[in-house]
C-alpha cells in the first residue's frame, strides 16, 4: 500500500478570524491573570493601610479631649456596636489606662509623650493587632488597636469583589476581540474569494469601488490591487484573443494557398508550363509562413527571462554604413530613395551590435514597405554626450496620435490598417520595442517626420549600465533570428541578408 494512502485526513488550518480570537483570548487571559495576581498581593497592604488610616483619624479626634475619650469611645461602642477596637489613654505623667494598655512598650510610651504619633503592630491578649496612637493637645496620648483578623476579613471581601470585574473584563475582551477579528478577516476573506475566482478564469469579479468598502487601509489597498489585476487580466486576455485571431487570419491565407496548389499538384491538375509559376507561389507562401513563425519565436525569446546579449564596443557609424549598403540596394529595386545621415566620425558604444542591426533592419523594412516610389527612406545616426540615437524616417502615410499610443502592442497597427495599407506579421514593432528595452535603451514613435511619414527613434546610453543582460541566446544556426515588422514591414533574415524582394 502506498504511504499516502494510509495518511489521515489533512487538518484544516484555522482561519484568520479564529486565530485572532484565540490570540485575543490568550492575551486577555494572561493580562487578567497578571492583573489579578498583582492585585491579589497588593490588596492586603491596601486594606491594612486603610484600617490604620481609619484608626489614626479616630485616635486624633479622641486625642483632642483625652479626659473624655473613654466615655466617647464607650458611647460609640453602644451606638455602633462592638467592632474589635480597643482604647488606651496615656496621661501626662506616663500612666497608662484602658483595655489596650498592655500592648504598649516603654519605648512606645516615650514616643507618645514626646508628642509624636505612633503606628505599629503588637500583641494584645494573644491576638496580633494594629496599633495607632495620637498625642493629646495638652500632653498625654490616645491609643487605639484593631485585630489583624479584621484586616484579613477586609482583604477577603476585596478579593471576592475583584473576581467579578476581572471576569467581566476577560469576557468583554474576548467578545471585542471576536468582533474585531471578524471585521478584519471579512475583507481579507472576500479578497481571497476574489483571487480564487480570478485564478479560476472569471473576470469582472473584483470590487468596482474598493475605497468605498469598509475595512482597514491595508484591506482597501489589497482590494484595489485585485481590482487592478482583474482589469489587467481582462485587458490582456482580450488583447491575446484579438492577437491570436489576427495571427490565425494571416496564417490561414498562405496556408490555404499552399494546400490548394498542393492538392492541384497531387491531382495532376496543373499544366506543365505552369509548374514554375506554381513553385514560385508555393515558395513565397512558405516564406510568409516562415516569417510568421520566426517573429513568434523572436517575441517568445525576448519575453523569456534567459534572453542574453553579447556586449562589446561597437562603432555605430560603421554599423549604419553596412546597413545602408544593404538597404540602399534594396530601396533602389523598389525605386525608393535611400538616405544615410551620420556624424562622419566613429561613434563607439558598448552594446550588442548584432541586436542593434536587427532592430534597425526591422524599422527599415517597415519604412520601405510604406514608402511610395520616388520618396525617401532615411537612416540617421546622432551622437550626444549621454546617449546616441538611431533614427528611421519614412515618407509613408505616417501615424496618428492614437497610433503612437498602441504602436508597440502586438498586432495593434496590423489589425487597424491591414485592409488600408501594406502590413507585415503585426509583431515587428513589438519585437523592436522589447529588444530596445533589453539593450538598455528606448524606442519611441513619432507621428510625422521631415519627410512626412512616421519616425522611429532608438536611444542607447553611451555606457552599458542599462543593458538588461550580458549573455546571448543563440538559435539553431548559432545566431538569434532577426525581428520582423509590426507597423507593416519585414525583418532581416538570420544570415544577415535582406528578406525576399516582395513589393506591396
Amino acid at each position: 500500500m502506498r504511504p499516502d494512502r494510509i495518511r489521515g485526513p489533512r487538518r484544516r488550518r484555522p482561519g484568520l478570524a479564529g486565530e485572532l480570537v484565540l490570540l485575543t483570548a490568550a492575551v486577555t487571559t494572561v493580562t487578567v491573570l497578571l492583573t489579578g495576581l498583582v492585585a491579589w498581593h497588593t490588596l492586603r497592604g491596601a486594606a491594612e493601610a486603610q484600617e490604620r488610616d481609619q484608626l489614626a483619624r479616630q485616635a486624633k479626634v479622641l486625642g483632642r479631649v483625652p479626659a473624655l475619650s473613654a466615655l466617647l469611645y464607650a458611647g460609640e461602642q453602644r451606638i455602633a456596636g462592638a467592632n474589635g477596637v480597643e482604647l488606651a489613654v496615656l496621661d501626662r505623667s506616663g500612666v497608662l489606662s484602658g483595655p489596650a494598655a498592655p500592648v504598649l512598650s516603654t519605648a512606645q510610651r516615650d514616643v507618645l509623650l514626646s508628642g509624636k504619633s505612633l503606628s505599629s503592630s503588637g500583641e494584645l491578649h494573644g491576638t496580633e493587632v494594629l496599633v495607632e496612637g495620637s498625642p493629646a493637645r495638652y500632653g498625654g496620648a490616645v491609643v487605639l488597636t484593631r485585630p489583624l483578623t479584621d484586616v484579613d476579613a477586609a482583604v477577603a471581601r476585596m478579593r471576592r469583589d475583584l473576581l467579578l470585574p476581572l471576569t467581566a473584563g476577560l469576557v468583554g475582551a474576548v467578545v471585542a476581540g471576536t468582533a474585531l477579528a471578524r471585521r478584519l478577516a471579512r475583507p481579507l476573506s472576500r479578497a481571497a474569494e476574489t483571487a480564487s475566482e480570478l485564478a479560476a478564469g472569471r473576470r469582472g469579479v473584483a470590487d468596482p469601488d474598493p475605497a468605498a468598502s469598509p475595512g482597514p487601509a491595508e484591506a482597501v489597498r489589497l482590494r484595489q490591487a485585485l481590482s487592478v489585476l482583474d482589469a489587467a487580466l481582462e485587458r490582456g486576455e482580450r488583447q491575446q484573443r484579438d492577437f491570436l485571431l489576427s495571427i490565425s487570419h494571416e496564417i490561414r491565407t498562405p496556408l490555404t494557398s499552399v494546400l490548394g496548389y498542393a492538392e492541384a499538384l497531387a491531382d495532376d491538375a496543373v499544366p506543365t508550363h505552369r509548374l514554375p509559376e506554381v513553385g514560385r507561389i508555393l515558395q513565397a507562401e512558405a516564406r510568409r509562413l516562415d516569417r510568421f513563425l520566426g517573429d513568434l519565436l523572436d517575441l517568445a525569446r525576448l519575453e523569456a527571462d534567459d534572453f542574453r546579449l553579447d556586449l562589446a564596443a561597437v562603432d555605430l557609424t560603421l554599423l549604419v554604413r553596412e546597413a545602408a549598403a544593404t538597404w540602399g540596394e534594396r530601396c533602389a529595386r523598389h525605386h525608393v530613395d535611400f538616405r544615410l545621415e551620420h556624424p562622419g566620425r566613429a561613434v563607439v558604444v558598448r552594446t550588442d551590435g548584432f541586436r542593434v542591426r536587427q532592430l534597425a533592419d526591422c524599422l527599415l523594412a517597415n519604412a520601405l514597405r510604406l514608402t511610395p516610389q520616388g520618396n525617401p527612406v532615411v537612416l540617421a545616426l546622432r551622437a550626444g554626450d549621454d546617449e546616441v540615437e538611431v533614427e528611421v524616417r519614412d515618407s509613408g502615410p505616417g501615424l496618428t496620435d492614437d497610433d503612437v499610443k498602441v504602436a508597440f502592442e502586438r498586432g495593434a497597427l496590423h489589425e487597424r490598417y491591414r485592409d488600408l495599407r501594406p502590413v507585415g506579421t503585426g509583431l515587428g514593432l513589438a519585437i523592436a520595442h522589447r529588444l530596445a528595452a533589453r539593450l538598455g535603451g528606448t524606442l519611441t514613435a513619432g507621428t510625422e517626420g521631415p519627410e512626412g511619414g512616421a519616425v522611429f527613434t532608438l536611444r542607447l546610453p553611451t555606457d552599458d549600465s542599462g543593458a538588461a543582460d550580458r549573455r546571448t541566446t543563440h538559435g539553431p544556426d548559432g545566431r538569434a533570428t532577426d525581428a520582423a515588422d509590426g507597423h507593416g514591414g519585414e525583418g532581416s533574415r538570420p544570415d544577415g541578408a535582406p528578406p525576399p524582394d516582395t513589393r506591396a
